[in-house]
This record gives C-alpha cells, sequence and structure tokens, in this order.
C-alpha cells in the first residue's frame, strides 16, 4: 500500500464517523508504520544501485581478476547428479605378488567406451553440397466447332430468336492456348568441424549403444550449443575413443545458439506473423 493511501484511509475514517478514536489512531500507527516500510525499502535499493555502480566503476578501472581457485561442483549446478551410472562393481585387495585386482574394470583390455556412463568423443565433419538445376517447358493448343448444316428444316429456326446474323453451321466455336515455362536451381554448400563428449545413456539388446552429449558455450551473454544422439556400434569405436558422425545411426546434431546476438537477428515476432499470412 502506498503512503498516500493510507493517509486517505485515515482522513475517510475520521470524517465519515464510521470509527472510534481509538481505530482513528490505529490506522495512523499504520500508516506511519507503511511509510517507514517504504523509506527503508527505498534505502535498501539505493544501497545496491549504489554497491552496483561501486562494482561498476571498480572494474572499468582496473584489469579483471580471476576468481579464487574453489570447489568446482556448484558449475555443473544439479543435474550432473542424474547422469547414467554403471553398475556398481566391488573392489577387493589385490593378491600378494600380483598385479591383477579382482574386480578391476580392465587390465590389458581395450579402454574404449563400452558399458552405461562411459564417454567417448564424436569427430562432427560435415561437408555436404548439392547442386540441382531444372528446367521444364509445357504447351497446349485446342480448338472446337460445332454446327448444324441439317435438322429437318428447323436449322434456322434459332435465328429468329438471336440477334446478328445466324449460320447454323457455325453455332459454337472456340479455341485455346496454353504456355508453361519454368527453371529452378539450388546450390548448396555446408561446412561443420567440431567434436564434442557424449555419454553412453542405454545399450540396446543387440550390443549397440546408445548415445547422447551436449555442449554449451556463454561468450558475451550469447550462448552457443551443440547438442548429438544416436545408436552406434561398439566396433565403430576407434581406438582413441572416438567415433564419426557418418557412423552414428539415427543421428540428430543440432548446433545453434540464443542470445542477445541471436535475438537482434531474429525478425520480431509481428514481422513472422505477417509474412505467415501474407499471400505476397
Amino acid at each position: 500500500m502506498r503512503p498516500l493511501h493510507a493517509v486517505s484511509l485515515v482522513l475517510a475514517a475520521a470524517l465519515g464517523g464510521c470509527g472510534t478514536v481509538h481505530a482513528v489512531h490505529n490506522a495512523t500507527d499504520a500508516a506511519v508504520a507503511r511509510v517507514g516500510d517504504v523509506g527503508s525499502d527505498i534505502y535498501e535499493r539505493a544501497e545496491t544501485l549504489g554497491g552496483a555502480a561501486y562494482d561498476a566503476a571498480r572494474r572499468a578501472a582496473s584489469p579483471p581478476v580471476l576468481d579464487s581457485v574453489g570447489d568446482p561442483t556448484s558449475l555443473a549446478g544439479e543435474t550432473f547428479r542424474t547422469m547414467p551410472q554403471p553398475a556398481m562393481v566391488t573392489q577387493t585387495a589385490g593378491a600378494p605378488n600380483s598385479l591383477w585386482r579382482p574386480g578391476a574394470r580392465t587390465f590389458f583390455n581395450d579402454q574404449r567406451a563400452q558399458t552405461v556412463g562411459d564417454i567417448l568423443t564424436v569427430d562432427i565433419a560435415i561437408e555436404d553440397s548439392a547442386a540441382v538445376t531444372n528446367t521444364s517447358s509445357r504447351a497446349r493448343s485446342g480448338e472446337t466447332a460445332v454446327g448444324v448444316t441439317n435438322f429437318l428444316g428447323l436449322e434456322n429456326l434459332p435465328g429468329q430468336f438471336l440477334p446478328g446474323d445466324f449460320d447454323p453451321n457455325a453455332l459454337i466455336g472456340g479455341n485455346s492456348t496454353s504456355t508453361a515455362r519454368g527453371t529452378g536451381s539450388v546450390n548448396r554448400q555446408e561446412a561443420i568441424q567440431m567434436t564434442i563428449a557424449a555419454v553412453i545413456v542405454d545399450i540396446l539388446p543387440n550390443g549397440n549403444l546408445v548415445i547422447a552429449g551436449r555442449q554449451q558455450v556463454m561468450i558475451n551473454a550469447e550462448l552457443r550449443e551443440l547438442t548429438v544422439s544416436g545408436v552406434i556400434r561398439p566396433e565403430d569405436i576407434a581406438a582413441n575413443n572416438t567415433i564419426r558422425h557418418d557412423q552414428i545411426a539415427e543421428a540428430r546434431i543440432a548446433y545453434g545458439g540464443r542470445g542477445q546476438i541471436s535475438a537482434v537477428q531474429r525478425p520480431r515476432l509481428g514481422q513472422r506473423v505477417a509474412d505467415a499470412i501474407s499471400p505476397w
């Protein structure tokens, strides 16, 4: 409630005679309390704005400073705890004079990703080009004539009701001509070179692996996001634990961004609606 509204309520109660003097005093105290709260809120906001202005001026006057080394857990947020996890393996102490430890994940085996939760690298190298040229031509012409040369001697009877010179041999005549030509061409080139780490999220009954990965980069209030998902064969994973994008079945690769620059480049909502409904 604003201070002026509170004061108005006090005056209305006093002039209307609907309350006692005690009620008027209570309303006055409430109005004063409201004014105090508003003043405190204004002071806190001014203090906050002053602190922000001081921080901005300090950053402008001095070079940027790195944050101190701390716990990096907060950078991942809370969602990292829902990542797919492999089955728990019980680790036991190794036998004396033996390099092998029972329950160990591997010794001489391949270190490539193979279980749920393992990470592998996806190499995306797309160089796609397409050129299509199409030319079509069509022409059509037609002519129609209808007449009556003899009809029980009554072939001239319609001429009594029709204006102009009547010729029963040319009752109906028409012709048409249609010509259409079209030319179209498409020349498209795309090139994407990047890598992304993906996680095995599921193992299919036939042994194929389902992978999914996402990468986000924030630069100057502009977020760039790369996502990839699909199904791969364990045999296609290279010795360095990488796989090419063209070896992913049902691949879903998306690269885009959002932020201030993307918002400026995107047409406004009104323009997009006008373009969608405009017939021209």
